[in-house]
């Protein structure tokens, strides 16, 4: 029964139309290269990291305006781009304004064997420096599918990481001596949390957080809970609440098919699988996700914004007590692959596109 509200509040009641907000989107930046994630810099500047390998800074010109530096950032790690493998995620650490430093997320390797890899990095406004491999996936995959690669921060300082199934053995997901399809949590310098929940069990990675996942797409901590939402095949997206311990199906049970339209599954739950809030079928394809708590759209606050692929919008999913509401469907209008969404600080929408030609855009209130 939970399962088909939560398929209902995903697709049968979509409302879109929930709230008729003026806003206009305006053009931040273009040029970049399939931008994957945006992270803004308490002084205003913003890092954008480009699939292929470049961290990119945009910061405020002589006109007051938003301009994309030429030259991107130097000493950024060799990155494997290639297929859906390149640059990932950018965060600050918590104590970004002491000590400067940065976290990226990144494919690492070779298409025969390759990893999902976390780097620490000081920024000094210009390059990195002193940049320090945290971690590395085990064990190696052939192949350049399926690495996630989105991280959040929990409220006790300890970083939440999603990583893929890679697409070759989808069983791995279910399975505890591999990071494969799994929430993976470590501190910032990469060593482990004590009360991780496998850290004690023989045979287990300890870095895991949650499992059977099929590729996580984008995470954010509210209030202190960690929602995560990842890509299904042929439907079955999904929007999770994730909790240690917790083991979310893939891919012993699911809402979508396979590409081909054969059953992956004839299990949609079974006990002891975590039912995801929301399912999406058909698909969306979600990418970035952010928590919309801002005072420029008043009527929009307590909302996940998630970013969808496929269907070129923004998914506003509103949250009362963790419970998903009527959704609304925004921004189709931009026609674009949304890559990435955050909110800024002063309560502004920001979205990347997924092109060769991607955009960084803002979208404020228009007074009606």
């Amino acid at each position: 029964m939970k399962y088909v509200f939560a398929f209902l509040a995903g697709w049968l009641t979509l409302a879109a139309s929930v709230q008729a907000a003026s806003y206009r989107v305006e053009t931040v930046a273009t040029g970049l290269v399939h931008p994957w994630s945006l992270a803004f810099l308490p002084d205003g500047r913003m890092l954008v990291t480009e699939r292929p390998g470049r961290l990119r800074l945009i910061e405020p010109g002589p006109d007051g305006r938003h301009h994309l530096r030429p030259e991107p950032i130097a000493g950024v790690p060799p990155v494997l781009a290639q297929g859906q493998a390149g640059l990932f995620d950018v965060v600050l650490d918590p104590d970004f304004v002491s000590n400067g430093r940065v976290l990226l997320s990144l494919a690492h390797g070779t298409q025969e064997a390759n990893h999902l890899r976390l780097v620490t990095a000081r920024f000094d406004g210009r390059q990195l420096q002193d940049v320090r491999p945290i971690f590395t996936s085990q064990p190696a995959k052939s192949q350049t599918q399926h690495f996630g690669g989105r991280m959040a921060w929990l409220s006790d300082g300890t970083l939440l990481f999603g990583m893929g199934d890679g697409n070759l053995e989808r069983t791995d997901a279910q399975r505890l001596h591999t990071h494969l399809g799994k929430t993976l949590r470590i501190k910032p310098d990469g060593t482990l949390p004590d009360d991780n929940p496998f850290r004690k069990r023989a045979g287990a990675l300890p870095e895991i957080y949650s499992s059977g996942h099929r590729n996580p797409q984008g995470m954010v901590v509210v209030e202190g809970v960690p929602y995560s939402h990842e890509h299904g095949a042929r439907g079955g997206d999904e929007l999770n609440r994730i909790a240690p311990g917790a083991n979310y199906g893939w891919p012993i049970t699911t809402g979508g098919i396979d590409y081909t339209y054969s059953r992956i599954t004839p299990y949609r739950t079974l006990h002891g699988i975590q039912e995801p809030l929301v399912d999406w079928t058909p698909s969306i394809a979600p990418a970035g996700m952010a928590w919309y708590d801002g005072s420029m759209f008043p009527k929009w606050r307590g909302s996940l914004l998630v970013a969808a692929l496929v269907e070129r919008s923004v998914r506003r999913v509103p949250m009362v007590k963790g419970v998903p509401g009527p959704q609304e469907v925004l921004f189709q209008e931009i026609g674009e692959r949304i890559r990435d969404v955050r909110t800024g600080r002063d309560g502004a929408i920001y979205l990347l596109t997924d092109s060769p030609n991607g955009r960084l855009l803002r979208v404020v209130s228009v007074a009606p």
